[in-house]
């Protein structure tokens, strides 16, 4: 078992399996993309790059071998299959990853990236955030996950270009819209879902990166307070109290 509190892994060893991650999303991306217009049936605009999935599985990698460092085993970890979490407005829910011991759910993580069409998905990412909380919480609080609170994470990747980085207006509505959206982007309205589903305790712990398209594993933490560091931290001290 590794010392309580120990993180195994440096700054600089951590930033170097994270852009590994990011540089692996861009790359499964572009082959999922290419093997879609093989077929002769691309899905429409950009969609054939994240139909295919798959494309986050070096973030859940990495997060899988951080719950190993915490003393979980292969058994216990538990990615592309075998994630589905009771609910308790549906029967379950697939999670991307989820980490047990006995019977005992320590944490799950939803993980969410996106690359295009920002201002139509900004509202299906919202709800879909929320209602995979909602759901598992309310579970909890039936005693249908037992009496330990399990650990909610947050991951979310979106592109740094222009579509996202721009001043997009509010609409017009009947009611007044509160002020932290005047005048910001995609990227920064993400920004605030993440920081405000921690705020209120919605998630346990949010992480949320952009990057250019590209082949590099270059990136950016634009709100401090979602760094990836932080997010793993918090995942690999929670999991050491797990037993």
């Amino acid at each position: 078992m590794p010392q309580a509190g120990l993180f195994p892994w440096s700054d600089a060893e951590l930033d170097r399996r994270l852009r590994a991650a990011v540089r692996s999303m861009w790359t499964t991306r572009e082959a999922q993309g290419i093997r879609q217009l093989e077929t002769g049936k691309p899905d429409a605009g950009n969609r054939g790059t994240v139909t295919g999935g798959r494309h986050l599985d070096g973030f859940t990698d990495l997060l899988a071998t951080l719950a190993k460092k915490a003393g979980f085993g292969v058994e216990e970890i538990r990615l592309r299959t075998g994630v589905e979490v009771p609910g308790f407005y549906r029967p379950t829910k697939k999670w991307d990853l989820v980490v047990m011991r006995r019977d005992r759910l320590c944490a799950a993580i939803e993980l969410k990236s996106m690359s295009g069409s920002y201002g139509k998905n900004l509202n299906n990412r919202t709800e879909e955030a929320l209602g995979s909380a909602t759901d598992i919480w309310a579970a909890y609080k039936q005693g249908t996950l037992g009496l330990h609170q399990p650990w909610l994470g947050y991951i979310f990747v979106i592109r740094d270009e222009d579509g996202s980085t721009a001043p997009v207006s509010l609409p017009k509505t009947p009611l007044k819209v509160d002020p932290v959206f005047a005048g910001t982007s995609y990227v920064q309205r993400y920004g605030i879902l993440c920081e405000r589903m921690v705020l209120e305790r919605v998630y346990t712990a949010a992480a949320y990166l952009t990057s250019p398209l590209g082949k590099r594993g270059s990136y950016t933490e634009p709100h401090a307070e979602l760094r990836f560091a932080q997010f793993a931290k918090s995942f690999f001290g929670h999991l050491i109290g797990c037993v």
